[in-house]
């Protein structure tokens, strides 16, 4: 590609950004090009959302048998840490008792292994982005290898609220409301009917009463700041109203990726996710911990770890800290790499103290040890503002994909977000020096 034909293409998606912006105060780097994944990575993707709508549903079941006494009762326990009684009792509701999230968002990180699935995000930001970057790149896809197309996402997010409805923002979420904005924008401007409407509303202004479906966009631990919240859920009990994502704050802990490492619960993961699938997830899902601080016979060990308690972890030398801590969730710390800690990066004395913080908050916020995967590096061209040229970015890798219904209600890849970082960075995620692209297939 010339300079001429990338700054063609830089000047039409800035024309057509959206004039109520995507994501409040914040920019990246604009590139020319598409994220290429090749073939067998998209068959992977492909593959991987009808096998999480079945993790997430045995999730569910696994919830529900262990506060039934069919399972073991730690599972609940340590689902249920630091939630108030009417979120508890709101997740266990029979009205709601079979419903998980429509959307389901991985966050994979691309090694040279393939894919390691590091978390599973029930509230995902990002559906507008995407919508918006597959809409304004489709122009330059003749081929239509453009994951999702031009109008996936809108389609795919259209089948949650088939009639309209509303998408509510709380202000903890205030910084992904303009993308909401315009994905209501976009929904009414291509499949608006009589009597169908979308509409994005803060959530912290809603009425208490209202008969409207509604798509949840705010962190349920938040939900105590936010006006008519608990009268939403008894309208949910009620049968009169319906939000998605359900108010399961089981469902959106991170602990899940630990529990499905539990030697315990093997076999009952094989029987709800069959043996083929449980092998896949075994393969992206990086081993993974539950911090808890409950002392083990003095000749056990920890799995994987081989130690006997949390505080020989401390001693672990630097290139033996390929070990990543973060809070499982229900906490403002929970999103957004807030409370992330990568072992390799601290020192000693930072390590330890990291460890100390989640052993002290198990009884109300367990935290989650995950194995540390490094992203492979790759380059990608981006625009660079200030030289008003081309330039090249060695980088690591995020891939958000994103499952949303079919015409059959099944979960389908229909748009893969591409977040690359400079390769100096150890956590992936969107910032000013960050480039977000979609993803096409291609033949290499």
């Amino acid at each position: 590609m010339t300079t001429d034909e990338a700054q063609g293409r830089i000047e039409a998606i800035r024309a057509a950004f959206p004039p109520e912006g995507l994501f409040a105060e914040k920019t990246w780097h604009w590139s020319p090009e598409p994220f290429p994944l090749s073939r067998a990575t998209v068959r992977s993707l492909v593959r991987l959302g009808p096998i999480l709508r079945r993790f997430q549903l045995a999730c569910n079941t696994f919830y529900h048998r262990s506060v039934k006494g069919t399972l073991p009762s730690w599972i609940a326990s340590y689902l249920d840490a630091g939630k108030p009684d009417w979120i508890i009792d709101m997740g266990r509701a029979g009205a709601i008792r079979d419903e998980v999230p429509q959307v389901i968002r991985p966050d994979l990180i691309l090694t040279d292994d393939g894919l390691a699935l590091t978390e599973i995000d029930s509230v995902p930001g990002g559906i507008g982005v995407t919508a918006w970057l597959n809409e304004v790149y489709s122009q330059w896809d003749p081929q239509e290898r453009l994951i999702g197309g031009k109008t996936g996402m809108l389609a795919g997010f259209r089948r949650i609220l088939i009639k309209g409805g509303d998408f509510l923002i709380s202000d903890e979420s205030a910084d992904y409301r303009p993308e909401m904005a315009w994905l209501a924008r976009r929904l009414n401007e291509v499949f608006f009917h009589e009597g169908t409407i979308w509409r994005a509303l803060k959530a912290d202004d809603y009425p208490a009463a209202h008969y409207r479906a509604v798509y949840r966009f705010l962190e349920l631990f938040d939900l105590d700041n936010i006006v008519g919240a608990h009268h939403l859920g008894q309208q949910v009990l009620d049968g009169i109203a319906r939000v998605t994502p359900p108010y399961k704050a089981y469902l959106e802990e991170k602990l899940w990726l630990a529990l499905f490492h539990m030697r315990p619960l093997r076999k009952h993961w094989i029987r709800e996710l069959r043996a083929s699938n449980e092998a896949f997830l075994r393969e992206i899902i990086p081993e993974s911990w539950v911090i808890d601080p409950t002392p083990l016979p003095h000749h056990a060990v920890l799995p994987g770890l081989d130690i006997n308690s949390w505080s020989e972890l401390a001693d672990f030398t630097q290139s033996e800290r390929q070990l990543v801590l973060k809070i499982s969730g229900f906490s403002d710390l929970a999103w957004g790499s807030r409370s992330v800690s990568i072992g390799q990066d601290l020192s000693q004395d930072e390590w330890t103290a990291a460890l100390i913080t989640a052993v002290e908050s198990f009884s109300h916020h367990p935290y989650l040890l995950q194995r540390f995967h490094k992203g492979k590096r790759v380059v990608h061209p981006y625009w660079d503002e200030e030289s008003a040229s081309m330039k090249l970015m060695e980088g690591r890798v995020r891939l958000c994909p994103y499952y949303l219904p079919d015409d059959h209600g099944k979960p389908a890849l229909h748009g893969v977000l591409a977040t690359i970082v400079p390769a100096e960075k150890k956590i992936i995620h969107g910032m000013r020096d960050a480039i977000l692209v979609p993803c096409v297939m291609t033949d290499d």
